[in-house]
């Protein structure tokens, strides 16, 4: 169960504390295989692009005899402790009930294709709707929000002791390193939702973790709900 995985600490990266990266591609690996190509394709199947051509998974949580302001408090709580980055929680309107979490998660995927090497990162939207004894949970992902090497491919001339990509660390736009440039690719325009895509063990394997993390983030507010943070957030004190 991805449960049993989750953890708290050492994180994707410092601004979003959800789930490892090796323990995402572990869990993807259980549940899905490690055939990215087929796991992708197989999911395809059975998901659908909204009508904004997004990946948007939804999921209600019963939280029954706890109150609208009980379950504020809980997401509140589970957002601040979960994003470190103070301008993640882009929305907080207590009398709407809807909080709005968006926070990117860098490196998601690293691959070395033929001529160019890739990490591919997201920045899901999460909002949570509130009522009376439960909360809706929506998960979009647009586009995936790439850091190419053209000289860190399987073929390329460059020496391979002169390659500087691996840890995509250079700061986004930064034109210091001619090899590097940044891309956004829409998820819509990419296998498995195309066919025919010269990136597609990229997006794949992209498919797959994104979907994996949704997975994460649901599990994570279920638990919030249900048994809150710490399991110590009762008014029993």
């Amino acid at each position: 169960m991805l449960a049993a995985i989750l953890i708290l600490c050492g994180a994707l990266s410092a601004p979003a504390q959800v789930i490892t990266a090796a323990d995402l591609e572990k869990y993807a690996k259980e549940r899905y295989g490690d055939k990215w190509l087929d796991a992708a394709k197989n999911l395809a199947e059975n998901i659908s692009l909204d009508k904004n051509q997004s990946l948007t998974y939804q999921q209600v949580i019963e939280a029954p005899g706890k109150t609208r302001d009980q379950l504020y408090v809980a997401l509140n709580y589970w957002a601040t402790a979960t994003f470190k980055d103070k301008q993640a929680i882009t929305l907080n309107d207590k009398d709407a009930g809807c909080i709005i979490i968006s926070s990117t998660i860098p490196s998601i995927v690293n691959h070395t294709g033929t001529i160019n090497k890739y990490s591919v990162s997201i920045t899901p939207v999460i909002r949570l709707d509130i009522k009376e004894g439960r909360v809706r949970v929506t998960y979009t992902v647009q586009s995936y929000d790439i850091l190419a090497d053209i000289s860190g491919g399987w073929l390329s001339l460059t020496d391979p002791d002169e390659r500087t990509f691996g840890d995509s660390k250079r700061k986004r736009d930064d034109k210091t390193n001619a090899n590097l440039y940044d891309a956004q690719w829409e998820i819509a325009g990419h296998y498995p939702f195309v066919e025919k895509d010269a990136q597609k063990r990229t997006c794949a394997k992209a498919l797959v973790m994104t979907h994996a993390y949704s997975n994460a983030i649901m599990d994570k507010v279920e638990e919030a709900v249900k048994n809150g943070i710490v399991g110590n957030e009762d008014d029993d004190w």
